[in-house]
């Protein structure tokens, strides 16, 4: 069964409902935070990725928000900003970014539904699941660079071929 087919026939279907039903699915620890936001915590194979989604109407916007905690030595900060960028460039959906003041690594989305379109809830799971396989491809690079004393580009020949598994 698809995993449309578990979902009524509705129009009305609210994009965070979708969401929460799809945590629900796959047993992922979760928490409703509003009407319009939904927190959660996905395990890979590096390690667990908090990811917020949330609706905002007026925009017509479900934002997908995955992160996970990175502190590298300062003196590592350009090379990791060079590899990010060279991660960037190898992306068709989302972006990546680093929040310096929380100490984040950020995977960000934007899914326009202008025009009051809705999102299935295949689509929403292939958001969720781009947003780890992102993070789980590049992750060993980021690593590298901050940690390993690895330029961006030796770092970066680790992600030359996509991760493959399941969110």
């Amino acid at each position: 069964m698809s995993l449309s087919e578990s979902f009524l026939s509705s129009d009305d279907l609210h994009p965070i409902d979708i969401v929460e039903t799809l945590a629900e699915h796959h047993d992922w620890e979760f928490d409703r935070v509003t009407d319009d936001q939904i927190a959660m915590s996905v395990e890979g194979q590096w390690r667990s990725y908090a990811l917020t989604l949330a609706w905002n109407a007026q925009d017509e916007t479900l934002r997908l928000i995955c992160t996970f905690e990175m502190e590298p030595p300062e003196g590592r900060l350009a090379a990791l900003y060079d590899v990010l960028n060279r991660c960037n460039d190898m992306v068709w959906t989302g972006a990546f970014t680093y929040w310096a003041e929380q100490k984040l690594m950020v995977w960000r989305y934007g899914l326009v539904l202008a025009g009051g379109q809705n999102a299935g809830p295949e689509q929403i799971d292939r958001l969720i699941s781009s947003a780890v396989m992102a993070a789980e491809r590049f992750y060993p690079a980021f690593q590298l660079v901050g940690w390993g004393d690895r330029s961006p580009a030796e770092a970066m020949q680790v992600a030359i071929a996509e991760a493959y598994g399941r969110a």
